[in-house]
């Protein structure tokens, strides 16, 4: 039995080079067009931003380890995903009816519930990685 390996792509076979950076330009257009829309009207979003530099800053005051400062960098994405999840569902659900559902506030509830379960662990990895540092850092 042998292997062969093609040099050919068959995904990209007959598109265009630049139809895909078109595509892909577009697309990380709208990318970040969501994540500003995110950050000017979302408050919820703002708090998580703002707490978010104050951890990596700690983290470098701190002087954490790299591995540290990656979990922290992971949590930080981690939240920041899920509040733009959340919101995006309690959008699309504003956008199916206005009218109360249970359906929806079930949609709504258990989304919200996400970032709750996310904030909670949040904070269990800042005290995990900065309680031994504030420790030793209020004990000098």
């Amino acid at each position: 039995m042998s292997l062969s390996f093609s040099r050919s792509n068959d995904i990209l076979d007959g598109v265009p080079m630049k139809e895909l950076l078109r595509t892909h330009h577009i697309s990380f257009k709208n990318a970040f067009a969501g994540l500003g829309w995110a950050i000017r009207t979302q408050p919820n979003f703002r708090v998580h931003i703002t707490l978010s530099l104050v951890a990596i800053l700690l983290g470098l005051y701190l002087g954490i380890t790299s591995v540290e400062m990656t979990l922290i960098f992971f949590t930080i994405i981690l939240g920041l995903s899920a509040e733009m999840i959340n919101t995006a569902l309690e959008s699309m659900t504003d956008l199916i009816t206005t009218e109360w559902r249970e359906n929806a506030k079930i949609a709504k509830d258990v989304s919200a519930g996400m970032m709750l379960v996310v904030a909670i662990g949040a904070i269990g990895v800042a005290v995990v990685i900065f309680g031994p540092y504030l420790l030793t850092w209020y004990q000098r």
